[in-house]
């Protein structure tokens, strides 16, 4: 599976875990994806693997009939 949010575009970020004395040791931080069954304009279930903070702003948008 893609770690790739489709609709925020969010991807996972290499850095260093910096330890107590300072060894550098190469990591990944990964998004929070979330696999949801949202429905579309004309009343279709699609699923979908999105972030969390991108379920929060879909469910924050208001709905217009």
């Amino acid at each position: 599976m893609s770690k790739v949010c489709p609709i925020t575009g969010k991807r996972p970020v290499t850095g260093h875990h910096v330890s107590h004395s300072q060894r550098h040791v190469k990591r990944r931080w990964m998004p929070n994806l979330i696999n949801v069954t949202l429905t579309d304009e004309r009343g279709r279930k699609v699923r979908v693997r999105i972030a969390a903070k991108a379920l929060r702003t879909l469910c924050k948008a208001p709905r217009i009939k």
